[in-house]
Formats: structure tokens, sequence, C-alpha cells
């Protein structure tokens, strides 16, 4: 059914602001979308004891076999919308130079905006004590710390892996734990010919690993490093270029296959609304010969689904 806003949608802008992707994000990875139908969507999360409970199987010659039932809990949830505005003077259309679209320039910036916004999002829902059960995270310190040579993020790694109920398929670490991750002794040794002497115990340095060695070593499918910047600074003051995904590292079990209200346990997803859209209108009241103004956005929401598939390690490094 068609809708009717007061903002109307351009296609060639919605294009571009669909075709915009920034590689360094990561929270598309992280928290993958999924289509929900309705603004107000509902999804599933499932009751963990029923599926590690063994019920009576055996079943006599005329008796009736036990009746199993699968439960869960239904959660009600509804999409945010998050958009931006940019107002362009007429001048500045009338006046640009051949190959130059403002309107399309400052759709790029907008969804570069957005989805800077949404890494945040991603990384403050992931790198949070509150969403891990108490067993399933730490904070590290002192010699614990990776950034320690001395301390061994390998059996931290896994002995967290070995406790949890669903093996973890993927890691989402920040860049400065990543760097002295992949050059720490214990990690660089294991991943060396032991024909040049360095084993799993022997402390040497190694080459820097790259995150497929490291994700074959933990047995993961997937490293994803977070990488972006942003300005902690309130508007106003001195700009400060801060680390988005700090110093921390989560251990998470994603299953591509997953939806809102499908059977498949997953840690987490993002649900979406629509596409991302784009539009201008006019916008009389600026400057002599008026102006339009563009905006561009998207109707989402990051839910964690399933924390006990996750496992945190909060200061990771000093």
């Amino acid at each position: 059914m068609a809708m009717n806003f007061p903002f109307p949608l351009q296609t060639e802008l919605t294009a571009i602001a669909l075709a915009y992707k920034n590689s360094a994000y990561i929270a598309d990875l992280v928290l993958p979308r999924v289509p929900v139908g309705t603004r107000s969507f509902k999804w599933l999360q499932f009751t963990r004891d029923e599926m590690f409970s063994i019920p009576q199987t055996q079943v006599g010659r005329k008796g009736m076999p036990t009746e199993v039932q699968f439960s869960g809990t239904e959660s009600s949830s509804f999409v945010n919308d998050y958009g931006l505005d940019d107002i362009i003077p007429m001048e500045d259309l009338e006046n640009a130079p051949p190959g130059y679209n403002p309107e399309g320039r400052a759709v790029e910036g907008i969804a570069e905006l957005i989805m800077l916004d949404r890494e945040k999002r991603v990384a403050d829902l992931l790198f949070t004590l509150g969403t891990y059960p108490a067993a399933n995270r730490t904070t590290l310190s002192g010699t614990g710390q990776w950034s320690d040579t001395t301390s061994d993020p390998y059996s931290a790694i896994m002995t967290a892996v070995d406790g949890m109920l669903m093996r973890p398929n993927t890691m989402v670490i920040g860049r400065q734990v990543w760097s002295k991750l992949r050059v720490h002794p214990k990690i660089t040794a294991a991943l060396a010919p032991s024909s040049v002497g360095n084993t799993p115990n022997s402390s040497a340095n190694g080459a820097p690993a790259n995150t497929q060695a490291v994700a074959q070593l933990l047995e993961l499918d997937n490293i994803y490093v977070g990488d972006a910047w942003y300005n902690s600074a309130k508007p106003g003051q001195t700009s400060s270029l801060t680390r988005l995904w700090g110093k921390n590292a989560a251990l998470i079990h994603q299953n591509p296959a997953a939806s809102a209200r499908g059977n498949i346990i997953t840690f987490g997803f993002t649900a979406q609304w629509g596409s991302r859209v784009a539009g201008r209108i006019e916008e009389p009241r600026i400057g002599l010969r008026g102006g339009n103004r563009v905006r561009a956005g998207e109707s989402v929401r990051e839910l964690v689904t399933a924390s006990d598939v996750g496992y945190f390690f909060q200061n990771a490094v000093a």
C-alpha cells in the first residue's frame, strides 16, 4: 500500500544512501540486519533448560511416549527512526561545479554520521558488562591483561569458550586489543613453526599474526576488529577523538540464518523495517533565494536475544 509522507522520498538520493558503505564499520557484521514487516514486531527468547534437560525416552510395549514441549518467551519491540537533515542554499545548487551534486554529497555525509551512530550503539551494547550473565564476563587487570607479555590470552579465551553452553564462532575486538593480541608471545609462538624453536610454551616471539591465523587457532569463523573513532567531546568543546570500540573483546555465537520469529539461537541481530531512505523538500526560509532540505535515515533496532552465547572481556589491555 502506498504511503503519503509530508517529506517526499527521492529515488536518486535514496540510491546514494543505500550505496554508501564505510568498510571500517563492523556493526552490520556483529549484529546482522534482519527484516521485520512492521514498525512494531515480536521476537522469541528461548528457554535454555528445555534443551539440556533429559526426559524419559524409553517407551514400554503399551506405554505412551513422554510428552515434551518447546516454549519461548515472546518479547515485543519496535524500531527507532534515525535520521539527519542538511539544508542546501539555492545558490549552492545553482553554482555547483560540473560533476558535483551538493544534494548527493549531503546524503553521503548524512549516511556516514548515521552509520557512525549505529556503530557506537552496537559497540555500547556489545561491550557492556550488563549485557552478559555474571558467569560470562570478566574484567582483566594487571598481569592478566593481554598487553602484559606474561599473561596468557590463549588460555583465558579457551577457558571462557569451554565454559559456554554453545561454542562461539566469532570474536569482536577493539583495535587496541587486537594490536596487542596479534603480537603476544603466547599467540605468535603457538602459530610459529616448531622448526625455528617456537612452541606454545616457549614464549618466543614470532611474526605478528593475522586475523585468519588467530581465528583458526581459536577455532573461530570470524574475527571482527573495530577500527572506528568518534569525537567524545561535548558540542562547543575541543575535539577529543576516541576509539569507539575501546579496550574490550567479546566472543559470540552467530547464526546467519536467524530471524526475529525463527527457532535458531543467535547472540543478537538488528531488526530493520524497510530500507534506508532519502529525500528533499523545498526550504524557502533560508537565504535570499531559499534552498532545499535534504534528509536521510533508517528504521532499526539492535537486540541481544541470547546473552548466554556470548562472553565479554572488559579492559583486555591496559
